[in-house]
């Protein structure tokens, strides 16, 4: 899948807190790895999954060879819409 670095940080800036350590539990990831997944550079503490950032326009092109945590945080900011 393909989506912009701009498109992929804004999600994660629209997830309401403790959002990246429910994240990290439902799919047994350091809560480091769901950071660096959505842009964050700590890799120390969790490496970045399936992620290729490419040049381009809006920060770049990220090709996701693995959406799960994509999902995951769409499912949340979808059941945040439901509650609003």
């Amino acid at each position: 899948m393909h989506i912009t670095y701009d498109e992929l940080r804004e999600i994660k800036h629209r997830l309401p807190t403790g959002s990246v350590k429910k994240i990290a539990n439902e799919l047994g990831l350091q809560e480091q790895t769901v950071r660096n997944y959505f842009g964050a550079k700590k890799f120390e503490n969790g490496d970045i999954i399936d992620a290729h950032i490419q040049p381009g326009p809006n920060g770049g092109i990220v090709n996701l060879e693995s959406t799960a945590i994509l999902d995951a945080a769409r499912r949340i900011l979808g059941e945040e819409e439901v509650l609003s």
